[in-house]
């Protein structure tokens, strides 16, 4: 299929110059139409007792779906089913296991050379293919046979 590219390119080369300009005119008013759509994703707000409460009591007052409180409340449906089959969040205890672990998933955030990923390239990179095993499925049928003899 040809791109739009290769259809200017051929525009210029038989000369139809009011051709590409018609083109232009047509980006020109596409490019006015255009809005910026906003983030489908919402940022989810801090999971505080009272946030916790306010789900358990939308759950027990409304017949809304987790989804939609998630929705209304601006949280991740996740935490919103963790609140009401797990109860997580209600009290205020910072020794609470989902309370240490948001904390060090924020430690992580912040600290860049604690990054794990950086560390495995380097090694990676590091590893000169002589220090490698020699892998014994490429070796010739006789070696492979013989072994080290």
């Amino acid at each position: 299929m040809t791109t739009l590219k290769e259809f200017e390119d051929a525009l210029r080369e038989q000369g139809m110059h009011m051709a590409l300009a018609i083109l232009q005119k047509l980006r020109d008013r596409d490019r006015t139409k255009r809005s910026v759509a906003p983030a489908r994703r919402i940022a989810g707000r801090k999971m505080t007792p009272e946030l916790a409460r306010r789900i358990l009591e939308l759950h027990a007052t409304t017949e809304m779906t987790q989804q939609e409180i998630a929705f209304q409340l601006g949280v991740n449906q996740g935490r919103v089913n963790e609140v009401i089959k797990r109860g997580k969040w209600l009290d205020d205890n910072p020794a609470a296991p989902e309370a240490v672990a948001r904390d060090k998933a924020k430690a992580r955030m912040a600290d860049p050379s604690a990054r794990k990923r950086a560390e495995k390239r380097d090694v990676r990179a590091s590893a000169s293919p002589d220090k490698r095993r020699p892998n014994p499925k490429t070796g010739s049928p006789a070696q492979l046979l013989l072994g080290d003899l």
